[in-house]
């Protein structure tokens, strides 16, 4: 018999688990599901809520079933009165300082502590207030807002932020009633070193964090008359989308996705799939370039600006490692000011880019001052006054967001009928199909740069080692007589490690993929909620199907990006090239305030 099994008894079953299983997940396997606010898998488990009670024969107290682990012949008891009394007595308490504004809330059914609610029958608190202050909205930040008033002291998103980002921007500080989830020396999110990733938006089992919505800005724009709205969608919402409008986890919408777009009212519906293409030209060129001209190694990509902020702000003097490629949402608002508005002889001061983005880092992504490269390429030609500057993307919405528009105007997403993104900049290949997962970036870049460099056509496209579901993973590559290896990383935690060998001079890699998030885009922070890794997981099936059924599955074969370089780019890497889609980064302080 394996040792490592043990059998227990819950609710009167017997139940065979691991030795060292939660009581909670043993509960899960016997098919019920114990309330919880305060845990996350993986991430935090520390009882604070008191909603997991259960009994256990024996003990003197309830136990905490996401603290405790079951031991063989333990009887567990889920729900007696005693324990049900417990969870309603602890959600009582919650509720006696929560705001209690349901209906106006931005998580309105979908919120673990309404729902919960609902469950345990708890429809008012018999507790008075005993924070008698209301604080004020924490909207320093320029992608997330803070309401620390709707804040339950779970956790979550301290510990989201510590042990799966490393970065602690935020944690509990205070003591007793004065306890509450603030940055450093409470001066807001925009001024520490958040790096506007929003897991912390996406655990928050209530309304404490949410993205900072742009959704009215964009219906104001899309009623104006005298402007041209153009809209990109980033790989992911294809993945996404559907399940925030009811449909089941890891649907592709893409075509749906497209006519829901134009139902809004956009002028163009356009792809940030081109871009990704694009993107890969300029970094596999880069890449050559710094493998034979003895530039500085490893390289490392630059597409997800939550990363961006994390070296910038705690490995600033590695920088230089950074890929000087614009991530594909910024380099696709460069090219729609500049190429598309001659091509379709429009004023770009006219014209405003709106990106649906799974990230809500891509808000402060797009107001990054270095962004504003599609107003220098105007500047002498039209004779612009500074007081005129514009940026290249105006405005950043998250799936959650663009779902919540669709609602609103009462688009039927399952009604939809197909349709395909418009051109030029609609046309992509599956090398920007997989750019939504972890490892997406580096295998089509590697799919463009191994051919560069070798002159040979690539026998198979799809790199298994880069795809496996791992934190840090890695593959060796040969190429002509040179081996090269490369490495990926999701989370920041884990590219902090990177970077750990890169200071201490054993890094062996020449290529570096970092993604912010939990694999990558596809659990990005402004993904539908809840997200978490069986949902990633069936989001990452349809991305790698869709890849399997491009006609196209190489970046630098995407005959549209052939064309933008014939007729406007020249090459990748070349003076045009680096104007509109490279940039320069920003050395930041672990300490703003210091």
């Amino acid at each position: 018999m394996d040792e490592q099994l043990i059998t227990c008894i819950i609710d009167g079953n017997a139940i065979t688990t691991q030795k060292g299983t939660r009581i909670l997940d043993a509960c899960m396997t016997a098919g019920i599901k114990i309330p919880t606010l305060c845990y996350l898998k993986d991430v935090s488990a520390h009882g604070s809520c008191g909603m997991c009670m259960v009994e256990v024969e024996g003990a003197k107290r309830l136990v905490r079933s996401c603290m405790h682990t079951v031991t063989a012949g333990m009887v567990i008891h889920t729900h007696t009165q005693r324990v049900l009394h417990a969870r309603k007595l602890n959600l009582e308490l919650i509720l006696a300082n929560h705001p209690l504004v349901c209906t106006t809330c931005e998580r309105n059914l979908n919120c673990e502590l309404q729902s919960l609610s609902q469950q345990l029958g708890v429809r008012t608190s018999r507790f008075p207030r005993t924070k008698k202050k209301f604080e004020e909205l924490d909207v320093t930040s320029a992608s997330l807002v803070r309401d620390p008033n709707a804040c339950i002291l779970c956790n979550r998103c301290v510990e989201v932020c510590s042990s799966m980002q490393s970065v602690s921007a935020i944690q509990l500080v205070g003591r007793g009633l004065k306890t509450k989830v603030a940055t450093f020396y409470d001066q807001g999110l925009g001024n520490s070193v958040c790096t506007n990733c929003g897991q912390c938006s996406l655990v928050c089992p209530t309304a404490a964090i949410t993205e900072k919505s742009q959704q009215q800005q964009v219906f104001d724009a899309l009623s104006d008359p005298d402007l041209v709205v153009l809209v990109q969608t980033a790989p992911a919402i294809r993945v996404g989308l559907g399940e925030a409008m009811g449909l089941k986890e890891g649907s592709l919408v893409t075509g749906r996705m497209v006519s829901a777009l134009r139902s809004l009212g956009f002028d163009k519906v356009f792809d940030t799939q081109f871009t990704a293409d694009l993107t890969i030209m300029e970094e596999a060129y880069e890449l050559i370039h710094r493998l034979t001209h003895q530039g500085e190694l490893p390289m490392i990509t630059s597409c997800s600006p939550g990363w961006i902020k994390f070296i910038e702000t705690f490995y600033p003097e590695q920088v230089g490692h950074l890929s000087s490629c614009k991530s594909p949402q910024q380099m696709f608002g460069a090219i729609a000011k500049t190429f598309y508005a001659e091509q379709a002889n429009l004023d770009p001061r006219k014209i405003r880019v709106v990106s649906i983005m799974p990230c809500t880092a891509k808000k402060f992504e797009a107001g990054r001052s270095e962004m504003d490269s599609s107003f220098d390429y105007w500047k002498e030609k039209m004779n612009l006054g500074e007081d005129e500057r514009f940026c290249d993307v105006d405005w950043a919405l998250t799936t959650r967001e663009l779902a919540k528009m669709l609602k609103q105007v009462g688009i039927d997403f399952s009604a939809l009928k197909e349709e395909a993104f418009d051109d030029p900049l609609g046309a992509s290949t599956g090398g920007a199909v997989i750019f939504a997962s972890s490892g997406g970036v580096m295998e089509a870049a590697l799919r463009t740069a191994v051919e560069k460099l070798t002159g040979s056509v690539l026998a198979e496209v799809e790199f298994a080692q880069l795809r496996e579901r791992t934190g840090i993973r890695e593959a060796a590559l040969q190429v002509g007589d040179s081996t090269i290896k490369v490495a990926v990383a999701n989370t920041l935690s884990n590219a902090r490690v990177l970077l750990d060998q890169i200071q201490g001079g054993t890094s062996p890699y020449a290529f570096i993929e970092v993604m912010t998030c939990p694999d990558g885009c596809l659990g990005g922070g402004g993904q539908p909620i809840p997200t978490n890794a069986d949902i990633r997981l069936k989001r990452a099936q349809s991305i790698y199907e869709e890849d399997r059924h491009k006609p196209i599955r190489k970046s630098h074969e995407n005959p549209a990006i052939q064309d933008l370089y014939a007729r406007f780019l020249d090459q990748p890497l070349s003076e045009m090239s680096h104007h509109l889609l490279h940039t320069t980064y920003t050395k930041r302080q672990e300490y703003p305030l210091g």
